[in-house]
């Protein structure tokens, strides 16, 4: 698994997001996790989704890539789990710690077909706005529910 060795790493991810430098392609799950990691450490949760979204829009306006690409609800599904495993993190890890958790227990990005089934997920109605899931009760289903060590984070969610 390739982790951040230092904060500067993840700014620059950011920054390249914000700046829309980096390239559609090198735009991985990976760096979706990082930058949302970001604003859920920096901001409240109302102003992470918004800051999130605004930015998806304007990177796929920067790249030439239609605006109905975007989905609201998975952008809100991502969100959601990095809030409540950070949430879930005993102590105050810290901006890196807390990055590579989050990029190591959530790095399969096909988790959202757990929940959602792939004509639910990909419909007008998901990507326009916030949908429940088909598949599994998200909100009750979530494995992170307790203050949970960074060794147990990081399994995640191989252990729920």
């Amino acid at each position: 698994m390739n982790l951040y060795k230092d904060v500067f790493e993840i700014e620059a991810v950011v920054n390249g997001f914000e700046s829309c430098e980096i390239s559609k392609g090198a735009f991985s799950h990976r760096s979706h996790l990082t930058v949302a990691v970001w604003y859920l450490v920096k901001l409240n949760q109302h102003e992470a989704t918004e800051r999130l979204r605004a930015g998806l829009l304007r990177f796929l306006d920067h790249h030439g890539v239609g605006r109905e690409k975007y989905n609201e609800t998975l952008t809100r599904f991502w969100l959601e789990c990095e809030r409540s495993l950070i949430n879930g993190l005993n102590g105050d890890p810290g901006l890196l710690e807390t990055t590579n958790v989050v990029i190591e227990a959530l790095a399969d990005s096909r988790l959202p077909l757990e929940y959602y089934s792939a004509d639910r997920l990909w419909s007008e109605e998901a990507r326009a706005g916030w949908i429940q899931p088909d598949l599994k009760d998200f909100l009750v289903s979530l494995p992170i529910r307790r203050p949970v060590t960074l060794v147990e984070a990081a399994a995640w969610p191989a252990n729920s």
